[in-house]
């Protein structure tokens, strides 16, 4: 009998440590979704799908870029990531570091608080328009219409291109159009 009663013991002990264990398990397994949920609302959208067969987007050749890390956190400041991995044809003239470094002292800094995402938004967008046009092809333009709305103005300097005062110094194609790397950022005209 005795037998039996040690047994029982050892068996509800077993029991007891098994349940507690699992419920550990489960408010860690809570936890972890919770926390996954919240990361997923924040960052949606076909921008943030990993794909490693398709071409990369504008986007992708940005990010993968050591050259264009300004534009990449102007770009996740203002939300545009998805635009940028739209189906396009789109043509981004994108500014290197040097080239926002180039602007007057906290310009960047300014433009990348919360409170300014709308006229960083109206910047980017002046740095984008439909197409897929070589810089070759571009030569052909006197002007282009841009994703904000407005005009800019395309020069022609020897081989050289020049949009919006900025130069064309490289030219990357993508999955949904082309990277056009460019030496100033353009700063549309106030209206």
């Amino acid at each position: 009998m005795k037998r039996i009663q040690k047994y029982l013991v050892l068996s509800a002990a077993f029991l007891l440590v098994g349940i507690v264990s699992n419920c550990k398990n489960e408010a860690k397994s809570e936890t972890s979704t919770a926390t996954s949920a919240e990361e997923n609302t924040q960052k949606q959208g076909q921008a943030f799908i990993k794909d490693d067969l398709s071409a990369p987007t504008v986007l992708d050749i940005a990010i993968s870029s050591p050259d264009h890390t300004t534009l990449v956190a102007a770009v996740q400041a203002a939300s545009l990531e998805n635009v940028l991995v739209n189906a396009g044809p789109l043509m981004v003239f994108a500014p290197t570091n040097e080239a926002f470094a180039a602007l007057p002292e906290g310009t960047v800094e300014d433009l990348l608080k919360p409170e300014n995402k709308d006229a960083l938004a109206n910047i980017l967008k002046y740095h984008v328009t439909p197409g897929n046009y070589s810089k070759e092809f571009l030569k052909k333009f006197k002007k282009l219409g841009q994703a904000n709305d407005q005009s800019v103005m395309i020069e022609v300097k020897g081989d050289d291109v020049y949009v919006g005062g900025a130069k064309i110094i490289a030219s990357i194609s993508g999955g949904n159009g082309i990277v056009h790397v460019v030496d100033k950022v353009m700063l549309p005209p106030s209206e």
